[in-house]
């Protein structure tokens, strides 16, 4: 998803059948916990679960698409005999379309994924 691409509740159509877009949408939140790359466009069509519209179910074939694109990707923990610990974080304050802001925080062991969070 372009990270300058705004979803909001007024843009395409309701859509008939909410369920389908909520099914579709769990799956992938599910799917996020070894595809850490999707998470921030899964974040951002999880928003409009109470009333999507078709430009929200657009993104999600969007997301889709890039899964079916890219296969063999996500996380793989790999023994390198490595202790160290590093970890990275982010914020954005209020940039989103609610003025709300958003932290997020990932943290590596051994170059291994272990943690990671993102919060609005």
């Amino acid at each position: 998803m372009e990270t300058k691409a705004k979803l909001n509740l007024e843009d395409g159509d309701p859509l008939d059948d909410i369920g389908h877009y909520q099914r579709l949408v769990g799956k992938l939140i599910y799917l996020t916990v070894t595809r850490p790359d999707i998470t921030y466009a899964v974040s951002m069509v999880s928003q409009f679960m109470h009333a999507p519209r078709t430009s929200h179910l657009d993104a999600v074939d969007r997301i889709l698409r890039y899964l079916k694109g890219t296969p063999g990707q996500g996380i793989w923990m790999k023994n390198n005999n490595m202790t160290d610990i590093v970890g990275f974080s982010d914020a954005d304050w209020a940039g989103s379309y609610d003025r709300k802001s958003t932290s997020d925080f990932c943290i590596f062991v051994g170059g291994n994924p272990v943690t990671w969070k993102s919060k609005k």
